[in-house]
């Protein structure tokens, strides 16, 4: 991102603490909050207008929660990341940003998220507490502790989807659950890849990770969540009655994205898994989501075109 790069020199460490050149991150907030947002609004009948003003709505404050993400986990984990060459050069780790402007920054982000939920319902708002307190505030412990963090992270990254529905319709039907089922099954797939890049430095570190407990199967038990990935699409498609553009865009076509990724990520090249988890961020995403969007779309389209059969 060029215009980044144009910023004042002492503006960079903030930038790169909040991740702004790798907005995959944000994209991967953002999409099942708009997955959960599309399916409510099309059960609701919500007007096209308010809709698309609540998918706004959802990609700032996705962008306001994976910066604050990477602030707390760059504060919790910089001595970790002195040890792992990726990372070695972020800005806490490295000494360019102490740790109490971090956490005034942090404050800020959180001060700016409050206000975003202050007026939403009683469902949307402990949902939304959840998310940003103990899901999200948890995760970096996880890397200490489980081999699993990467399960921890698919559900503080995927509340969105149960935020969009209580938001929208006032409640979380079975079908949202269903979907951040197949969101955090999603979540552990690309975050493993993710995890690739960093495997050798990690073991020396004592950072424990899916890419490390998957081992030399790793293909075979990504292909296993991959596939709990396209399950839970289908079955909660069938439970919220989505028609024929959700199944042929979101399920078949996130389906064979999928498994186009699997065949060729390579798991032991840090390119190829920075790559494919980006492609997972911007790609993937919004292809499951243009599914959604289709069918919202098509079952709105009275209300767009009057005048239609």
């Amino acid at each position: 991102m060029s215009v980044l790069k144009s910023l004042p020199a002492s503006l960079q460490p903030w930038v790169d603490l909040m991740r702004l050149s790798r907005y995959a991150g944000t994209m991967l907030i953002f999409w099942p909050y708009a997955w959960g947002a599309t399916m409510a609004a099309r059960t609701s009948l919500l007007p096209v207008p308010r809709f698309f003003e609540l998918i706004a709505y959802g990609l700032i404050g996705a962008s306001l929660a994976h910066s604050a993400g990477c602030v707390w986990n760059d504060i919790l984990d910089r001595n970790f990341d002195r040890k792992v060459a990726r990372t070695k050069s972020r800005p806490i780790a490295a000494g360019l940003i102490s740790v109490p402007k971090a956490l005034v920054f942090l404050a800020a982000h959180y001060a700016c998220m409050f206000y975003m939920i202050w007026t939403v319902n009683p469902l949307a708002w402990k949902v939304a507490l959840t998310t940003m307190f103990p899901l999200a505030g948890a995760y970096p412990f996880m890397k200490r502790i489980t081999n699993w963090p990467q399960a921890w992270l698919g559900i503080s990254m995927n509340t969105g989807i149960l935020m969009a529905w209580a938001f929208i319709a006032g409640d979380v039907p079975k079908s949202s659950w269903v979907l951040l089922g197949g969101a955090w099954a999603w979540t552990i797939w690309y975050d493993t890849i993710y995890a690739c890049q960093d495997k050798k430095d990690d073991k020396k570190a004592g950072v424990k990770s899916t890419a490390l407990l998957f081992g030399d199967n790793i293909k075979a038990v990504l292909g296993t969540f991959a596939a709990l990935v396209v399950g839970a699409l289908y079955y909660a498609g069938k439970l919220n009655d989505q028609q024929l553009p959700y199944f042929l865009i979101s399920v078949l076509g996130g389906a064979v994205h999928m498994g186009v990724e699997l065949y060729t990520v390579d798991t032991d090249s840090p390119k190829s898994c920075w790559a494919a988890f980006h492609r997972a961020g911007f790609h993937l995403g919004a292809l499951i989501w243009t599914g959604f969007l289709a069918d919202y779309l098509w079952s709105m389209r009275g209300t767009i075109l009057p005048h239609a059969v």
